[in-house]
């Protein structure tokens, strides 16, 4: 059968799909994106999450053919998907102007010069939950890392102002062998606080 979506904000056609195909593995083998990790395939990591409608799942857990017409964002669309918050009034540029050591509800060293631009060609485009996982060392293998920010980024999205209690419900379904997750609350906690800090500012 063939399945019309829209991923990252472009239609796309996957022809040719069979009844028991997931998500997961349209999005990986069919349409090039990486991104969504392929562990588990139970819906027990949270490694292959991507948004549905705007709500997180576990892309392994969803049939191709329940996407139809349906919208998807994954990790690579992450970016683009803040962007567009961002012309509604939200946080552009990844960093939202703070600084880490404005980030008050976390203890870490002061990232400026990596924010400075220090690599040659320029910093790559990041969504501020994204920034915040590079600032905050949330990043040990990697694995997790797409479904987490995902994850993380709906919580944001609904809730700019997280509990630890929040951000651990949140991220519940995403499991980490690397990081002991304290770096991975640390990041959540600095985009919060980045984010309170561009409204404070504007309200000023």
């Amino acid at each position: 059968m063939r399945v019309t979506f829209t991923v990252n904000g472009r239609r796309q056609e996957a022809d040719d799909v069979w009844e028991g195909e997931s998500l997961l593995y349209v999005l990986r083998e069919r349409m090039g994106l990486p991104g969504s990790k392929n562990a588990c395939e139970q819906g027990e990591c949270g490694s292959c999450t991507v948004r549905l409608d705007g709500v997180p799942v576990c892309s392994c857990l969803v049939a191709a053919g329940q996407v139809e017409g349906r919208d998807v964002v994954t990790v690579e669309g992450l970016a683009d998907f803040a962007r567009q918050r961002a012309e509604r009034g939200g946080c552009a540029g990844g960093v939202c102007g703070t600084g880490l050591d404005e980030a008050k509800r976390w203890a870490a060293k002061p990232a400026a010069e990596e924010q400075a631009g220090g690599q040659s060609g320029g910093p790559a485009e990041l969504s501020p939950i994204q920034q915040a996982f590079i600032d905050a060392g949330a990043v040990q293998c990697g694995f997790c890392t797409p479904g987490l920010l995902v994850a993380a980024d709906e919580l944001l999205e609904r809730n700019d102002s997280p509990s630890d209690a929040d951000i651990r419900e949140a991220l519940s379904g995403n499991l980490c062998r690397c990081t002991g997750y304290e770096k991975i609350l640390d990041a959540v906690r600095l985009a919060a606080a980045r984010g309170e800090s561009r409204t404070a500012g504007q309200g000023a």
